[in-house]
């Protein structure tokens, strides 16, 4: 059932990220090409480093292990603009970074989940169906996007119209899709929320300290860095959802219980960045 509701929320978030980019968002990768290197590298290699790490030292079970890499190989999420102007970072340099993982990832959420199945999955009698990966990336993530641009470009005052309807709704609906998932799955959820509380609250914790480290190195401005910081604790859960729970790819609900954790703590532990950002200034 779940998996028909977050399907159409994924779309409309990906249709919401591509009503707001412009093809001069990605000419910042040649102006500005250190903070966009950092919060990648932090992202799609950091990111599920951490969380290959963290699932083997909490020894955890094979659909769990499968579900904390999935988080943290799925790109940044469409609330990061928002939380990148709270903290008053770099809002387009946000969006740039939005749009550049949730490209890139279409390639690189295969590989490593490829690799992440091999490794404890195939055991259990858990594979990935490639080739479904990615045509759901296909039709979920890049056409909602392109879509996107285009009502942009064709359409700008209904586009602009539009982006404010759907921002709204971004965060409601990943609550809504929460709460069908704490229903369902409420009692795997309390036994199992300890270990994986700690361990994806951990996860978060240590990528926005070392991507936080790694802008300091490279001397990018404070808007930058915490832009950086946030694009890399904040996760798209949507799609991890969807590709876990999908009945063309891993058909595990109990497989998204990561990302549904991660989402959670993920807002928690940015609001708190924020508001000591917030403060401080």
């Amino acid at each position: 059932m779940a998996i028909w509701i977050v399907l159409p929320i994924l779309a409309l978030l990906m249709f919401d990220l591509g009503l707001t980019l412009r093809f001069e968002d990605f000419g910042r990768v040649v102006t500005r090409p250190w903070p966009i290197v950092i919060a990648l590298f932090g992202q799609l290699v950091l990111l599920p480093l951490i969380a290959l790490g963290l699932a083997m030292a909490f020894k955890l079970t094979p659909v769990f292990f499968i579900g904390l890499i999935l988080i943290a190989c799925c790109p940044g999420g469409s609330s990061s603009n928002v939380f990148s102007k709270l903290a008053k970072g770099d809002v387009a340099l946000s969006v740039t970074l939005t749009a550049l993982s949730s490209i890139i990832t279409l390639f690189t959420i295969p590989v490593i989940m490829g690799v992440a199945t091999r490794l404890v999955g195939e055991s259990v009698g858990i594979s990935l169906p490639i080739g479904n990966l990615i045509k759901q990336n296909l039709v979920m993530m890049l056409v909602p996007v392109l879509l996107g641009i285009g009502l942009h470009y064709a359409w700008p005052k209904g586009a602009e119209k539009t982006d404010k309807v759907l921002s709204k709704l971004a965060f409601p609906l990943l609550l809504v899709l929460i709460t069908i998932f704490y229903i369902q799955h409420h009692k795997t959820i309390l036994d199992n929320i300890g270990i994986l509380g700690f361990c994806v609250t951990a996860l978060i914790i240590v990528a926005i300290t070392c991507s936080s480290l790694l802008s300091r190195l490279v001397r990018t401005d404070s808007a930058q860095r915490r832009t950086v910081v946030i694009e890399v604790g904040m996760q798209n859960a949507a799609q991890a959802i969807a590709i876990a729970s999908s009945p063309f790819i891993f058909a595990n609900e109990e497989m998204a219980i990561p990302a549904i954790l991660y989402s959670l703590m993920m807002n928690i532990v940015l609001l708190i960045y924020v508001g000591v950002v917030r403060r401080r200034n």
